[in-house]
């Protein structure tokens, strides 16, 4: 895995890989309805505090976002 620092990103391009990975099922975010923007909203204020970063897998050729803790 390759960690992408957001900033490396266009602004556009970041926001589609954020909504594509609040969109995938099993995402998780407790017991409060999000829509899609609010989620989004949320994904990138955690990319920017670095609670969460952003991942290349270059075998699958995906992106993924993941936990610090991960």
């Amino acid at each position: 895995m390759i960690k992408i620092p957001p900033q490396a990103l266009s602004r556009e391009a970041l926001i589609t890989i954020i909504e594509e990975f609040v969109l995938r099922e099993g995402t998780d975010y407790g017991h409060r309805d999000y829509v899609l923007e609010g989620k989004v909203a949320q994904v990138l204020r955690q990319l920017e505090s670095g609670e969460v970063h952003l991942t290349w897998d270059p075998a699958t050729q995906s992106t993924s976002i993941v936990n610090n803790l991960d």
